[in-house]
This record gives structure tokens, sequence and C-alpha cells, in this order.
């Protein structure tokens, strides 16, 4: 983030953040002898999520889009869903074009965690997928949302995403897909 909560210093002066909007879906530019194209991810982390595909280059940045360190965030308040994180990993693996035995090719730049390639998009993709038909099974059942965290659904992935402190703990991110999954069934 440039900006910074109030009564704190900005990372940038005011006169050096990004002013260049765009709306609808994607906008083409040219910067440093490369063709970029900025993809919006709607409600996905946020609703202004935006994907950069740097095409000479073959990197794509995501933004906190993608997050290595922790399972997916979602500002709900900010117009963040789960099944829009889930669309915005599966469009980067659509873009990304993998090298030698699915490793390399495309460079992919989270918004936290190690440099990535289109296997590890596809693992993490697969490990939130997996937790979403989890949960989405024990919605099918009936079950309360104390009773889906007390059933654990991540627990198989919470040793390398799972937090229980911080600004995102894994309840967090359980409550948020839980929310999502279970729109319209109520």
């Amino acid at each position: 983030m440039i900006s910074a909560p109030s009564g704190q210093t900005a990372l940038m002066p005011v006169g050096a953040w990004p002013t260049d909007a765009y709306s609808g879906e994607s906008k083409e530019v040219f910067a440093n002898g490369e063709a970029i194209q900025l993809l919006h991810q709607p409600a996905a982390h946020t609703n202004g999520d935006s994907i950069a595909f740097f095409r000479r280059s073959d990197v794509i940045a995501t933004g906190d889009l993608l997050d290595l360190t922790r399972y997916p965030m979602i500002d709900e308040k900010r117009g963040g869903t789960f099944s829009g994180v889930l669309a915005g990993l599966n469009r980067i693996i659509d873009i990304a074009v993998p090298e030698n035995w699915q490793e390399g090719g495309t460079m992919i730049v989270p918004g936290h965690g190690r440099i990535a390639d289109e296997a590890d998009v596809v693992e993490y993709r697969n490990i939130v997928t997996i937790i979403r038909d989890r949960i989405e099974d024990m919605i099918a059942k009936k079950m309360t949302l104390a009773q889906i965290k007390a059933a654990r659904p991540t627990l198989d992935y919470d040793g390398r995403y799972g937090a229980t402190s911080g600004e995102w703990t894994t309840d967090m991110f359980v409550e948020a897909v839980y929310r999502d999954l279970s729109k319209g069934r109520r």
C-alpha cells in the first residue's frame, strides 16, 4: 500500500502516487519497451484488484490477489469475495505458461511471499478448492459456522498457511468462505 493510516507517513509523497485509472475489464499500456496488460479481477481480495501481465518479460504481478504466506485474504468491506479470489487464481493460471515439466516459464510475483511459477499457483488454487469443497459439504449437512470451525477443514494446510493471530487468521478465512458459500442458501 502506498498510502498510510491517518497520522503516519506515507511510503511515497502524494505527488508520486499513481493517478491513471481504468474502467472496464482491462487496459493495455506500453512502458519501458514492453507491452503491459492490466486486467481487473472483480470481487477478489477487494473489488479493486488488478493483475499486471508484462508480456515481453513473461511476468505476472498479482498484488494481494495471491499471497503465498497465508490463506487468501478476503476484504469483504472493500468488495472482496472468496469466489472472486478463486476466479482470480484460475485467471492467473490461464495466463501463465509453464516451461519443462510444469516448472519455470511465466514468473508470478505475488503480493506476499516468494516468486512463483504456474505449478505453485496451481498447488495453492487446489488447496483453496479442497477447503472450499469441504466447507461446502459441511454447509450442505446443515453444520453451523461454529461446528465447521471446530471440524477444522483447513487442518492439512495450517502448518503452511494457517495463523491463530495477526491481521488474517485461519478462523477469519473459514468465516469468509462460509459467508460467501452460504449466500443464497439462507
